[in-house]
């Protein structure tokens, strides 16, 4: 192992680092120096760092460390670095090889593709060896917080799996480790009070969508501006959240249906349909991209099958005249009433088939997207950062909108058929056959351009929230 530098050549490399981080050379490094010059050398993250070096703090952290300071601190984390470095390096040959990854995430119960183990070997790999050594593996962690091999484990585990708070399609795995401690709980719930909060923003916009679904048409030229002139003139002000609170009632149950129905599907040890899970695992251990894909769309249509009711009843509650209902109770009797059972899987068969379109290509972009970017710009991490991975969300879901939206919309006409007077009662091909013969391909995108409005603003929202509650409900972010 290239392990055996001296004390003197320690002092050097130590007082190197410090000199590029101290920018304004008055001798010490404070916050701000620090978060700067790990920006600007791409070294460690600044968050991790700043959390582990926070314990050398004076009372006032922007006062700073000195070099001695400093140095202790890099001493005392070198030592638990090394101490790490032999854990992984299982055959003691100074090199951590792809086996070797794969086998400590095999003893932490979580199983990862020679794919995904060789990411984790490139994002670290200098020297091209696919291997990691001593040098690479103490200057990769240096300036990271992680304590010991578990936290590295978990912070590759989040660096290769897709981890983006929009995308329900595809939930985020978590290991044996994180169900016995509570912690996947903590981030559902973390990721629906961040959709609650997101879809409760952007409410006005996703009441448009519906409402142009529906009502636009060529003959009334409804757009924008005139949809929202005439909700708040017929409704004021309050009217634009008109079905928000079923919205957000929903995410709770469809998270928990998913995310057990994609366990079931995609775990090795659970008993769900045999034949299903052998046709979609085949004798792998893990899931690839592709597999992935097939089990969160299977849980994606099983979670849609269970809630769909509620979906029905969102958008008739959206579209709601003043008075037309006294609230979800009385829309749901209604509904019973006078259209029957089957009025609520009105457009099933439309949202199920959309499931498809919008997760494959969601999935596909994002991850072409993200290992793009990787394979270009980023060559010291395996994680490519929230700017990046917002970036590849945004672009990934409008794509996926755009294959999948002419389904949506007839979904949406479909399950607001009996309240249109004088709309046609036809089935989905039948809505398709009459929406392109009277409007065109065009007539099949109406209300796109409030959906896209608020892509940004929603992912934005939602990212925030979900940091700020995982912090609150005590969930380690890696």
């Amino acid at each position: 192992m290239r392990g055996g530098s001296g004390d003197a050549e320690r002092q050097q490399r130590w007082g190197r680092l410090f000199e590029e981080l101290d920018s304004n050379k008055d001798g010490r490094v404070d916050v701000h120096e620090l978060r700067q010059g790990l920006a600007r050398l791409g070294r460690g993250d600044p968050d991790h760092a700043q959390q582990g070096i926070s314990s050398d703090w004076d009372a006032d952290p922007d006062s700073g460390l000195s070099l001695e300071e400093f140095t202790r601190y890099l001493q005392e984390r070198e030592q638990r670095l090394l101490l790490m470095f032999h854990s992984l390096d299982r055959n003691q040959d100074g090199h951590i090889d792809v086996s070797e990854i794969q086998q400590s995430f095999r003893a932490l119960g979580i199983s990862i593709s020679l794919e995904q183990a060789e990411k984790i070997l490139h994002s670290m790999d200098r020297d091209g060896t696919m291997t990691i050594d001593w040098q690479e593996w103490r200057d990769h962690f240096l300036l990271h917080s992680l304590e010991n091999v578990e936290d590295v484990l978990y912070f590759w585990k989040h660096s290769t799996v897709l981890d983006i708070g929009e995308c329900l399609t595809v939930p985020d795995e978590f290991s044996e480790q994180e169900k016995l401690t509570g912690m996947w709980w903590k981030q559902l719930v973390a990721g629906a009070v961040a959709g609650a909060v997101s879809r409760t923003g952007t409410a006005p916009l996703d009441r448009l969508k519906v409402f142009m679904q529906v009502h636009a048409s060529k003959s009334n030229r409804l757009n924008i501006l005139g949809g929202l002139r005439n909700m708040i003139q017929e409704g004021g002000i309050l009217s634009l959240w008109r079905g928000n609170g079923i919205n957000v009632l929903k995410i709770a149950p469809e998270s928990a249906i998913k995310f057990m129905a994609y366990e079931q599907v995609s775990s090795p040890t659970d008993m769900f349909h045999p034949q299903i899970k052998r046709a979609i695992r085949g004798q792998q251990e893990t899931l690839h991209v592709q597999e992935r894909f097939v089990a969160g769309s299977l849980a994606g249509a099983t979670a849609q099958t269970i809630i769909y009711p509620m979906e029905v009843l969102k958008t008739r509650l959206t579209l709601r005249r003043t008075g037309q209902y006294k609230g979800l109770l009385d829309c749901a009797r209604r509904i019973l009433e006078r259209e029957g059972p089957r009025a609520f899987y009105r457009g099933y068969l439309p949202n199920v088939l959309g499931i498809i379109p919008y997760a494959g290509i969601d999935l596909a972009v994002y991850e072409t997207l993200k290992n793009r970017w990787l394979q270009q710009y980023s060559h010291e991490s395996a994680n490519p950062g929230i700017p990046v991975l917002l970036a590849c969300g945004t672009i990934s879901s409008t794509c996926g909108q755009i294959a999948s939206y002419p389904l949506a919309l007839v979904r949406t006409r479909m399950q607001a058929q009996a309240s249109i007077e004088g709309g046609p009662q036809v089935s989905m091909v039948g809505l398709l056959r009459h929406i392109l013969s009277q409007e065109g391909v065009w007539g099949l995108y109406r209300g796109i351009a409030p959906n896209f409005m608020k892509v940004i603003p929603a992912v934005s929202i939602s990212y925030v929230v979900y940091e700020n509650m995982k912090q609150a409900l005590g969930v380690t972010s890696r």
